[in-house]
């Protein structure tokens, strides 16, 4: 797999100094940079859900990936994690469901319980209320794209229209703990975790075959990274390392000790950043030799407010001189 990641961190927009257009450039980049991935033979595009970040951490994953949905046409774009109990259940059927269809089938949606207590306040949910709400949610999703009548909250209700795809290819549950999975062995649904917990995906495995549904789980390779492609590492670092750091240091904030994540960073340096792997700036035969030995390759254009200009470097550079090789 070969994708691109989309979170529009920019510290800067919390600088009243800073131009408001600076942030509509930034998204222009973003659909930009996702069609010309998609025509390079890239695979996937990544968005992802926060709320409240003063550096405009994305909040409408599913609004940008209608937008990359439009913009391409092989392309898939992955939700990786919309926060389900914080949406309405009916709404977000409805919503999947013609993303699907307007996207041939090209969407999927990551379904995450979260795990920041003020986006929950601010949304107005109780976060004690979490679980029983995401059951709530992949329950009436589910029941919703039968295109039957079928009863939410106590009323009839009937969802249209049905989506294009199978619930199991555009709906995958999120989370990294034993009540992640077995809710998603008991709907049926695969398993999406956001660390490498092969624990995690025996326990799933084992649930499902109690349960009698069929399980996929999909998980970060070991040596999951973050990646910018360059010619000259060292440079890189220099000048874009201050940008990783930023978001490592904004990511690794709002992580406790019950989260688990593969791009999770202890880093209070640039140097740190470094030596730790998580983020990587790797030269094309670099980039060869990791997408070879882990199956998969992200770039990180545009990660925590870095120059459109040296985005762009990166990815061309991926598609000029990596990507090519990868099928050798």
């Amino acid at each position: 797999m070969s994708a691109v990641r989309f979170n529009l961190v920019d510290p800067a927009q919390d600088d009243p100094a800073t131009p408001r257009g600076r942030t509509r450039e930034r998204y222009a980049a973003a659909l930009e940079m996702a069609e010309y991935a998609d025509g390079a033979g890239l695979t996937s595009a990544i968005v992802e859900e926060h709320h409240g970040s003063p550096d405009g951490w994305l909040p409408a994953p599913l609004t940008l990936a209608g937008l990359l949905l439009g913009r391409t046409r092989r392309l898939t774009v992955l939700a990786c994690a919309v926060l389900a109990p914080l949406h309405d259940p009916l709404r977000l059927a409805e919503q999947l469901a013609v993303l699907d269809l307007a996207g041939g089938g090209r969407l999927t949606t990551v379904a995450g319980i979260g795990y920041r207590p003020e986006e929950y306040e601010a949304a107005g949910v109780p976060w004690a209320e979490r679980g029983r709400r995401q059951d709530e949610v992949l329950e009436t999703l589910l029941a919703a794209w039968t295109g039957e009548p079928f009863t939410f909250r106590g009323r009839t209700v009937r969802v249209t229209p049905r989506p294009y795809s199978p619930p199991s290819r555009m709906l995958f549950a999120g989370g990294t703990s034993r009540p992640a999975a077995r809710r998603a062995a008991r709907l049926g649904l695969p398993l999406f975790t956001a660390a490498h917990l092969p624990a995690l995906e025996a326990y799933y495995t084992e649930r499902c075959a109690e349960y009698g549904t069929e399980g996929m789980c999909v998980m970060p390779p070991g040596e999951a990274a973050m990646l910018h492609v360059t010619e000259d590492p060292e440079r890189a670092w220099a000048r874009l390392g201050g940008h990783f750091l930023y978001e490592a240091r904004r990511y690794a904030s709002w992580q406790t000790a019950a989260t688990q994540s593969s791009l999770e960073s202890a880093a209070g340096s640039v140097e740190e950043l470094r030596r730790e792997g998580i983020y990587r700036m790797v030269t094309p035969d670099e980039c060869v030799e990791l997408a070879r030995s882990t199956g998969q390759a992200t770039l990180h254009p545009l990660c925590g407010g870095m120059p459109v200009e040296e985005a762009w470097s990166s990815l061309e550079l991926f598609a000029d001189k990596v990507l090519p090789r990868l099928g050798e």
